[in-house]
């Protein structure tokens, strides 16, 4: 139930920002601004170059905030407090968590200067990633880890989930897994291991709403205060 609750609150962000986003591809149109409106590529490199682009500005470096600054991880703690990783929990965001993600897109959409089609076709794919990774499946290990080689595969986004570091600060890509193995932040271990929730918070009220949205304002220095 909360995972639907926090949803609603997402589709209407989503709604309030993609007004705000036409505006954005409007002027980016009108003035030539961005990375790919300085370069001559084949439409398929400049599509591949914007998803990457994204993927690394609008996922991975904000998710790597979220966790990092400690304002942000305050909001971003009701993520990883599910208890019951599924499909609903990739959308289980506090909604000012989801606030700070989609401004973090609108900075990656200005300084790439997307034409709107490759932005359609980027969200339509870390919206199937952010499933795929958080879907209750058990691929075979050897399937998983080979999909891990280059994207974000259901068992790389689970050690994510895991309670605990340093396995918490780990694998923060959505589509990609490229960027963690870059910059240091990939781990794959045996998923058996894995144990959802967070160990700073209350396991028995993963599914209390109003407990999940007052987190962010009673956490403090890894200690709750009720």
């Amino acid at each position: 139930m909360p995972n639907l609750i926090l949803l609603s609150s997402t589709i209407l962000i989503n709604v309030l920002f993609g007004l705000a986003t036409l505006g954005v591809f409007n002027w980016l149109e009108e003035n030539e601004f961005g990375l790919l409106n300085l370069v001559e590529f084949p439409v398929w490199v400049e599509l591949v170059l914007a998803i990457m682009l994204l993927d690394f500005l609008a996922q991975y470096v904000v998710h790597f905030m979220l966790h990092k600054v400690r304002f942000m991880w305050r909001f971003h703690m009701v993520h990883h407090s599910d208890t019951n990783i599924d499909v609903t929990s990739g959308t289980r965001h506090h909604p000012i968590d989801f606030v700070m993600r989609e401004t973090f897109a609108l900075l990656a959409i200005v300084i790439a200067g997307l034409p709107l089609a490759y932005y359609v076709i980027y969200r339509v794919l870390t919206i199937l990633f952010t499933y795929f990774s958080h879907a209750n499946i058990s691929l075979p290990l050897w399937l998983d880890k080979i999909i891990s080689l280059v994207f974000i595969s259901p068992n790389t986004h689970k050690f994510h989930h895991h309670h605990k570091v340093p396995w918490t600060d780990t694998n923060y890509g959505n589509i990609f897994s490229l960027w963690d193995r870059a910059f240091g932040t990939f781990v794959y271990h045996n998923p058996k291991d894995i144990v959802y929730g967070l160990d700073i918070l209350d396991d028995d009220k993963s599914n209390d709403i109003l407990y999940q949205l007052k987190v962010p304002f009673i956490y403090k220095k890894n200690n709750m205060e009720i």
